[in-house]
């Protein structure tokens, strides 16, 4: 299975960031492989407008089975991803990454869709 994490960071001891559109950088975890890989999310600050879409179309091309972030995507994001199968999990804004992890396996975190 493939997560993609928005993190501030590129190991398990970083902060995820709890916007979507506007995060730093997508950490993808393997679990498979027990590998971490981060994608920056580089350009997407200067953007007035379709932050949300932009960073939908990225993640989408890395093929996710999972998305967890803090707040969740707007509507135009959840539109795009919506026609996947990946699944979003918010609730972890003020967690690590390997904290949010954590909270994902155990069920402690909500489904935004």
């Amino acid at each position: 299975m493939k997560i993609i994490f928005t993190a501030k960071g590129e190991n398990w001891n970083s902060p995820m960031d709890a916007r979507f559109g506007r995060m730093e950088m997508l950490v993808i975890y393997d679990e498979e492989n027990d590998t971490l890989e981060m994608v920056s999310n580089e350009g997407i600050e200067e953007m007035e407008h379709g932050a949300g879409l932009q960073t939908a179309k990225k993640v989408m091309e890395l093929k996710p089975d999972v998305i967890i972030t803090g707040n969740g995507a707007g509507q135009k994001a959840l539109d795009l991803l919506k026609r996947t199968t990946v699944k979003m999990y918010i609730g972890a804004g003020d967690m690590t990454l390997e904290e949010a992890y954590s909270a994902y396996k155990n069920s402690q975190l909500k489904t935004q869709f």
